[in-house]
């Protein structure tokens, strides 16, 4: 028998967008590139370290800076330049395993996305 959530009181939980739920496949996506670019780009036993750790290091700024509650608050435009560093980083992952197509694609919706949320952000 599924139980129904029951609101409490004092507890303000923000609703989630359409849009969150994009910037949430974007980051797994960006993360999942990065592994993808790391183990088949590189030689053993590079291939490893780089398909494991370029993920951890994004998902560590993305925590760091980007995640909803950040560890560290930056500016407004510092924090658009990091998130667009991210971007930058899978779309030439993308170029570099010979599918250029796929990391335009990946640049203009992770961009598109990125900006409608900063401009809701700073309304």
């Amino acid at each position: 028998m599924p139980e129904e959530s029951v609101a409490e009181p004092g507890v303000n939980r923000p609703a989630v967008t359409p849009l969150d739920l994009i910037r949430v496949v974007v980051l797994l996506v960006a993360l999942a590139t990065l592994a993808l670019w790391g183990f088949g780009s590189w030689p053993m036993p590079w291939n490893i370290v780089v398909g494991i750790g370029a993920p951890v290091i994004t998902l560590l700024v993305w925590a760091l800076f980007l995640s909803p509650r950040p560890v560290l608050r930056l500016h407004p435009f510092l924090r658009a330049l990091v998130e667009l560093l991210i971007y930058a980083a899978v779309t030439l992952a993308w170029w570099s395993m010979g599918q250029a197509w796929l990391g335009i694609a990946f640049a203009a919706v992770a961009v598109t996305a990125g900006v409608i949320a900063g401009r809701r952000a700073l309304a």
